[in-house]
């Protein structure tokens, strides 16, 4: 038996993705978002949500571009700051002792210290409600060599991104793999 839990916002898991941004002065900024996902294969692109409150909502629209910033978890803390605070009021690089990093692809900083970086110019807005969504084309992914795998892209062994728990608000990381995609799912083809 299933028990209602109303219309929410209980999605697991969410990403935990910090976005890069720079505002109206030029000033680097960071801001922690987990409604985000993948959302096109071609052109390769993913979505963020913002309130229009943030700061970060108006420099992206400033600026119409954002990096994806995708922390460990050894990065964990200095992503939740990120969240805590807004950056009209705080350095929150300096703050979280991060480096900003100016991309050559777009108008946006990224972080140093952070595994995976997707740099992504901005390509449509879509106004929600409380929240706008941004729709940003992937111009580049970059990794640290330290996390690459045997095809020479991200191994999420070693970059061990974590996820939200929108429901009761923690922070977990990602358990064992369960099996290959598009291969456990054949021994039902057997039957």
């Amino acid at each position: 038996m299933k028990q209602s839990c109303g219309a929410k916002t209980l999605a697991i898991p969410t990403p935990v993705w910090v976005i890069g941004s720079y505002d109206e002065d030029g000033k680097a900024n960071i801001a922690t978002a987990a409604w985000a996902g993948i959302c096109c294969s071609q052109p390769p692109c993913l979505a963020v949500s913002f309130r229009k409150a943030t700061h970060t909502h108006g420099a992206i629209v400033a600026r119409q571009a954002f990096t994806v910033n995708i922390p460990g978890e050894a990065q964990a803390i200095a992503a939740d700051y990120a969240g805590i605070v807004s950056g009209r009021d705080v350095d929150k690089f300096a703050a979280a002792g991060l480096t900003a990093v100016r991309s050559k692809l777009v108008d946006a900083p990224y972080v140093a210290e952070f595994p995976v970086i997707i740099e992504c110019r901005l390509l449509h807005t879509l106004e929600l409600g409380l929240h706008t969504q941004f729709v940003g084309e992937i111009l580049d992914v970059k990794a640290d060599v330290a996390v690459l795998g045997a095809k020479g892209y991200p191994d999420i062994t070693k970059v061990r991104p974590f996820t939200w728990d929108s429901a009761h608000r923690g922070y977990y990381g990602l358990a064992p793999s369960l099996g290959m995609a598009w291969e456990i799912g054949k021994v039902l083809e057997k039957k």
